[in-house]
């Protein structure tokens, strides 16, 4: 019998399930104001950049949120907007991750489109902060992972669709998980580089920003295809 890889989690991924957990039982309250960036990484003996990454994690599935001069937050838990928990070991087979790409590109050109028609100043804000991220981790694996999965939802939640931006939570571990094994072969591929990922984003965020809508579509379709042709050139020599 063949059995999947199992991944060990990183430490920001370990420190992010621990708060989850916490807001999940109510050991963190809604509304409750985290302590600092620096009390956290000493509470849970890790670095400042893995307890950021962790932090950006769960902003990203929309458990906290940050408040201009105040800190951070937690947001209300409405445990049936959190429904699915997907084991990493699911995308380690060809077919489960060209299924979930599939389903990523149906989805998000139909987001990018909305986007375009119905972002708000806030929501180019927290896509260009998403997108200053990316460009600051510079070859960072798991700073430059989260960054991308935060544009991905920014996108979502510019449509001003909560079911899209709950569909969209509850896949994106799975899109996580898809996203550092792509920026991986993007990283060591000498066709591409980390630059061309980070233009193609940019690229989705100029129509966005500019409400062309199907040039937003385009973007985001011409980017998952991207991703996709990439990850069967990857398969492809795995099998030989």
């Amino acid at each position: 019998m063949e059995f999947k890889q199992i991944k060990p989690k990183k430490i920001y991924e370990e420190v992010a399930d621990a708060l989850y957990e916490a807001i999940k039982k109510g050991q963190l309250k809604s509304g409750e104001k985290l302590a600092s960036v620096q009390q956290l990484a000493d509470n849970f003996q890790v670095s400042r950049s893995a307890m950021r990454e962790a932090l950006t994690a769960l902003k990203a599935k929309g458990l906290i949120e940050l408040k201009q001069g105040e800190g951070t937050f937690v947001k209300t838990y409405h445990p049936e907007e959190v429904v699915f928990s997907f084991p990493q070991a699911v995308l380690m087979n060809k077919k489960d991750v060209m299924n979930l790409l599939e389903v990523r590109r149906m989805i998000e050109s139909g987001a990018a489109k909305s986007a375009a028609e119905n972002r708000t100043n806030q929501d180019l804000i927290e896509m260009k902060a998403a997108l200053d991220k990316m460009s600051a981790a510079n070859g960072g694996e798991e700073l430059g992972e989260a960054a991308d999965l935060e544009f991905h939802l920014s996108v979502a939640k510019a449509t001003n669709n909560a079911l899209l931006v709950n569909l969209l939570m509850n896949v994106s571990d799975l899109m996580q998980e898809t996203m550092k094994e792509t920026r991986q072969i993007w990283l060591y591929s000498k066709q591409t580089t980390m630059t061309q990922l980070y233009e193609e984003h940019l690229l989705i965020y100029q129509a966005i920003l500019h409400q062309e809508s199907e040039k937003a579509v385009s973007a985001m379709t011409q980017h998952l295809e991207n991703v996709e042709e990439i990850l069967i050139k990857y398969f492809a020599k795995k099998e030989k």
